[in-house]
């Protein structure tokens, strides 16, 4: 089967343009096994049906050539529509940051990055070795940049690398800088036409950022043991660095997953929230005795803990349980004569517990749209924000993101006060639950091959909304046109319903809220039976 004129012609002429000789002769095979080879074609014009969308989450994609994934030639022009968009609003010449993770093409990504807005005229840092996404957003601030480039593709799949924009603000861009970004990159030049140039400074902010840390308030205990994973990413050595600056001797990495390794060899998924992802991690908590343990994603900008049970047996958190166990502890922890307001966000998908934990402690408290993006745009005075999905800010006084390292360094800080006074995190759980009631929270998510499926998903869910989900009466907030959710509420029930932003999903979080009249066993197993009955009615709505 031969390919489209129209398709192989464009081919060719990404070939000529791309200034990069092994994905030039990468995409020269694509387009001979299209040629010749039965079904080929559909491949080549996958890699064709680009450019990747430049959204708040910058960019996302499979290693590969062509406009449709992470090449030198995608992020060559995505850097020279940045350059533009940054002259536009008067910063010309302005100084930006960029790093970098350790997944294929990263170097190469952040080489060309840089090249390209030094040769644009800017004054351009950039990181010698591989570092955390929070370091990152952490020097853009410190070092008053008008923004900062990360080549990260997070928590996604070892095929995939990306290109995450921070602006002046020292947090993720928001609407309407990324359809201005998306502009500039479509009148770019083709990428062997734009300039590059040598000549970016090498810098490192890591002690700086250690030093930041290391103030957080952690307790004067520190007889804590730690098991962590950095899940081949590149958080290891700096969470080593941070535990030690704060005094935490106590740690034990997992050996198999603690070096950088692109491909991630020991996990099908790098992301902590995935099953199995962290059984190496509890085994080894099992194995040293630990009293808490911790998993960072790959560009470690995620935390996620793991708890032992009264029966000796470990288990991950929930996204919820460490944001509202970490929230709490942090309003603790405010000094109200220095803060008299302070101000804790989370998100509409995240559990509601945290407003009633600051209900009860006299702060503010605010739900955003999904992303730390808006999180750290909630309102002055905020001192913690997190999302469901192990987004954790306890820093935002110096880095206007999630950021893993420095709270699983609070996490231990935590756990050496409550196991000097005999106690765990488990227990605080039960605490706040008799307090503000059980929040359960669980999520069914549908990974698609079909981007179109999710639309139709989501106008299905507008056109015929259930009247009844777990066996209680709902109603339907539409938050379009600010955000592509559906919400349903009904009597402890919520459902928050929308397409994922960074991965082919769509996702329904799912809430149930008991009071605790009787025993909290007896309201646990009653939030449990609803939340069971409330997933299968979710799971039949989004067949």
């Amino acid at each position: 089967m031969t390919s489209d004129s129209t398709l192989r012609d464009a081919a060719f002429r990404w070939i000529a343009d791309d200034p990069d000789a092994g994905t030039r002769a990468e995409l020269e095979a694509v387009l001979a096994r299209a040629e010749a080879e039965p079904g080929a074609a559909e491949e080549l014009a996958d890699r064709m049906a680009g450019p990747l969308e430049f959204g708040t989450a910058g960019l996302r994609g499979p290693v590969r050539a062509g406009p449709n994934g992470m090449n030198v030639a995608v992020v060559t022009r995505t850097t020279a529509g940045v350059a533009e968009w940054l002259k536009a609003h008067g910063h010309a010449g302005a100084l930006v940051v960029v790093g970098r993770d350790a997944r294929h093409g990263s170097e190469a990504f952040a080489t060309a990055a840089a090249e390209v807005l030094t040769a644009a005229g800017f004054e351009v840092k950039v990181f010698a070795r591989p570092l955390p996404t929070p370091v990152l957003a952490f020097a853009v601030g410190r070092l008053g940049a008008v923004a900062g480039i990360q080549i990260t593709a997070s928590h996604n799949p070892p095929a995939d690398n990306g290109y995450k924009l921070y602006d002046a603000t020292g947090g993720q861009i928001v609407p309407p800088s990324d359809g201005e970004i998306e502009r500039a990159i479509e009148a770019a030049p083709a990428a062997v036409s734009v300039p590059r140039a040598p000549g970016a400074e090498v810098t490192d902010l890591v002690d700086r950022y250690l030093d930041e840390v290391a103030t957080l308030p952690l307790g004067h205990e520190r007889a804590v043991r730690v098991a962590a994973t950095a899940l081949h990413g590149v958080g290891a050595d700096t969470l080593r660095a941070a535990f030690e600056r704060a005094g935490f001797t106590d740690l034990h990495l997992v050996d198999a997953q603690a070096a950088p390794d692109p491909d991630f060899p020991t996990v099908s998924f790098p992301n902590p929230e995935e099953p199995g992802a962290t059984d190496l991690l509890l085994a080894l908590a099992s194995d040293v005795d630990a009293d808490l343990a911790i998993a960072l994603d790959p560009d470690a900008d995620r935390c996620a803990l793991g708890v032992r049970e009264p029966d000796g047996a470990w288990r991950m958190l929930r996204g919820d349980e460490t944001g509202v166990l970490l929230g709490s502890y942090v309003l603790s922890t405010v000094d109200r004569t220095v803060l008299p307001d302070p101000l804790v966000a989370t998100t509409i998908v995240s559990s509601s517990m945290l407003g009633e934990i600051a209900k009860a402690e006299g702060a503010r408290y605010a739900e955003t749209l999904t992303g730390f993006k808006w999180l750290v745009r909630a309102g002055e005075g905020l001192v913690f924000a997190y999302e469901e999905a192990l987004g954790l800010c306890v820093n935002p006084g110096f880095v206007r993101d999630k950021d893993g390292i420095a709270a699983a360094t609070l996490a231990a800080g935590l756990a050496a006060q409550l196991k000097a006074r005999g106690r765990t995190p488990l227990d605080v759980l039960d605490e706040l639950a008799q307090r503000h009631g059980v929040h359960l929270t669980d999520q069914v998510s549908l990974r698609v091959t079909d981007l179109a499926v999710r639309g139709q998903l989501m106008a299905k869910v507008r056109k015929t909304p259930p009247s009844r989900l777990g066996g209680v009466e709902v109603v339907i907030e539409d938050l379009l046109p600010d955000a592509d959710v559906v919400r349903l509420t009904g009597d402890g029930v919520r459902v928050v319903v929308r397409p994922s932003g960074t991965e082919p999903k769509l996702k329904a979080y799912l809430q149930v809220v008991a009071p605790v009249t009787g025993s909290l066993a007896d309201a646990r197993g009653a939030a449990h039976e609803r939340l069971t009955a409330l997933r299968a009615d979710v799971e039949e709505l989004l067949a």
